[in-house]
């Protein structure tokens, strides 16, 4: 859902929304997620991720991602160099969305798709209800996770989806 208001970027950063909302193009568009298997499937991925970044890296949830200058985008996960931003503002190594039931897979590409187009290299979507998941690369676009592990190239991770799913 998305408010008929306009608000600025300024308004918006200077907001506490709870959960974070996402900023587009002047207007603020809620998140789904508070739903025990969300929750339980970012925190483990949360979990499983810190052990495996090197240093230097580090695992962020819900953290604000300017994508544009009129777009901020908050994944579930994102992986990053570390930085003292309040927001991240250059594109993270991996950025990771947990479904919720009510999530729609064409909302969920528009923010892949801004995610790609701001350089984030590789983009995971997780669906703890099919225990399915899907990888998006700028090379490669979204595909389904056949192979049982997601990975990526910087930092090199790889998470066996049994992992994850238990």
């Amino acid at each position: 859902m998305s408010t008929k208001t306009l608000v600025s970027v300024e308004e918006y950063l200077a907001s506490t929304y709870e959960p974070d909302c996402d900023y587009v193009d002047g207007h603020i568009e809620e998140r789904n997620l508070g739903e025990r298997p969300h929750s339980r499937l970012q925190g483990r991925l949360i979990v499983i991720l810190t052990a495996l970044v090197p240093a230097g890296i580090e695992v962020i949830p819900e953290l604000r991602v300017q994508v544009k200058p009129t777009r901020f985008r908050v994944p579930d996960v994102c992986i990053s160099e570390y930085s003292d931003e309040p927001i991240v503002t250059k594109a993270p190594l991996l950025c990771i969305e947990v479904l919720s039931p009510e999530d729609r897979m064409s909302r969920i590409e528009v923010r892949i798709k801004d995610y790609l187009e701001m350089g984030v290299p590789c983009v995971w979507v997780l669906d703890p209800d099919t225990r399915q998941a899907y990888i998006a690369t700028p090379a490669e676009g979204l595909r389904e996770v056949k192979s049982g592990v997601l990975r990526t190239d910087h930092p090199a991770l790889e998470v066996r989806l049994s992992e994850v799913f238990r």
